[in-house]
């Protein structure tokens, strides 16, 4: 058990550190543009929130798909999962603190990346124009990120492995990206297309009647994704 629970942390250090490397070298690239081919970049938003948008996604995706398969498919494929659920706990609080470990693991990535963006911002900016909205944004930012990690979860509860739930996980991301964009009408009831929501607090005006229409939609799949996945949980074999 120590063993499985250091090479968790390892992969949730190895992201971290990936993301913390994809920061600066987008910071270099940036950089590089503004200074020696005269080509700005960011426009007239901050770096931070360039870094965000990038990394919403890319990587934030990624990286959180990764955490949620190896806590559900990937103990159930190599069997370490007997250990949590033959214990004391229920799989209700086992299926709760695998949940919060994953919200714990993209507010971390969303800690990290914000941190060291904001610093580059001060260099590459010159300072930080609007650093509450700013922080704002990337709290709005975990919502829907983890309202992906909820639909990984959801998958990887019915997937046969590993490479099945990953696999599903892409398609599925793809589907709801490519129907956003085939469908316009729609874009605003799938969960994807509110990866970026948090620029609606960026421009002069801030529509809160829309703001607060996203969040109940997503909140709604929050309360969907949750309760099916608990069920594919406890209804699961070991």
């Amino acid at each position: 058990m120590k063993y499985l629970k250091s090479q968790k942390k390892k992969k949730i250090t190895s992201s971290l550190i990936f993301l913390l490397l994809s920061v600066i070298v987008a910071a270099i690239v940036v950089y590089s543009l503004n200074n020696f081919a005269g080509v700005s970049v960011t426009g007239s938003s901050e770096f931070s929130v360039m870094v965000l948008t990038i990394l919403s996604y890319s990587l934030f995706p990624l990286f959180t798909a990764f955490i949620c398969i190896d806590m559900f498919a990937g103990e159930f494929a190599d069997h370490t999962i007997k250990f949590t659920l033959t214990g004391p706990a229920s799989r209700l609080n086992v299926f709760l603190g695998k949940i919060l470990a994953i919200a714990t693991f993209i507010a971390s990535n969303l800690i990290v990346v914000a941190i060291f963006s904001f610093l580059f911002s001060l260099f590459l900016n010159g300072g930080i124009s609007n650093p509450l909205r700013i922080i704002i944004s990337y709290i709005m930012a975990f919502l829907p990120i983890f309202i992906f990690a909820l639909t990984v979860v959801l998958i990887s509860n019915f997937s046969r492995g590993t490479t099945s739930a990953f696999m599903f996980s892409i398609f599925v991301f793809l589907v709801f990206v490519g129907l956003s964009v085939a469908f316009p009408q729609i874009k605003s009831f799938l969960f994807t297309s509110s990866f970026d929501w948090y620029k609606l607090i960026l421009g002069s005006y801030i529509n809160v009647g829309k703001i607060f229409r996203i969040f109940l939609i997503l909140l709604g799949y929050g309360i969907m994704l949750f309760a099916a996945g608990y069920y594919l949980f406890e209804k699961k074999d070991i």
